[in-house]
């Protein structure tokens, strides 16, 4: 195992990162939710006038967020003190799409809110992926704090910290040609043959 040089990490966790991006998450859940989900209809049953929209409580959440190669927007869904889903987009500190962006605007059905993500991207740019050589793959993992701010709608005024967890893995490709034929190509024009992204965020939010 070697370490890819400290350029490439940037450069490859600039186009993989979080911040929660362009994939569709096909969840099958299966059963266990079926069961669930018949549960909470008998406890439904005449109750839907305590589903309005309201401001939520606060309290802990967890999510979980999809990566892709562009490094523009994905999927995102949110449980806890929030239950609610949508897409994210990669922004600047300003609010314009930037796939390099060090914040994330989040878009879900009850409202929007922003991440601040520059304290885990701080994080992200120190972590040292390992890389085999015999098969130009590499993985690289980091965790670090986002915040939460900016929020309109129904998560108008939330603040709060999450822990994010982020793992990326991908594949180089190889030189087709020249005196490095055959071999892993690691430079900062290689474009990953196959990449995967997952992050798991948990934390506590507040309203008001």
């Amino acid at each position: 195992m070697i370490t890819v040089p400290p350029d490439r990490v940037r450069r490859l966790t600039a186009v993989l990162r979080v911040a929660f991006l362009n994939r569709e998450v096909n969840v099958r859940v299966g059963r266990a939710v079926i069961a669930v989900a018949a549960v909470l209809g008998g406890l439904l049953i005449g109750g839907t006038s305590a589903l309005g929209a309201s401001t939520p409580a606060g309290g802990s959440i967890d999510f979980l967020a999809t990566g892709s190669a562009n490094g523009a927007g994905g999927k995102i869904l949110v449980t806890g003190a929030i239950g609610d889903h949508g897409k994210t987009l990669n922004i600047d500190a300003n609010g314009k799409p930037d796939p390099n962006g060090q914040h994330v605007k989040v878009t879900l059905t009850k409202g929007t809110f922003e991440v601040d993500a520059n304290a885990l991207d701080a994080k992200t740019n120190k972590a040292s992926p390992t890389f085999n050589q015999a098969t130009c793959s590499a993985a690289l993992s980091a965790t670090g704090p986002v915040t939460l701010l900016d929020g309109t709608g129904l998560y108008k005024g939330i603040t709060g910290t999450v822990n994010i967890n982020i793992s990326i893995a991908f594949l180089l490709p190889r030189y087709t040609s020249g005196k490095h034929k055959g071999q892993c190509n690691t430079g900062n024009n290689a474009t990953p043959v196959a990449a995967s992204e997952l992050i798991h965020g948990a934390g506590t939010v507040q309203f008001g």
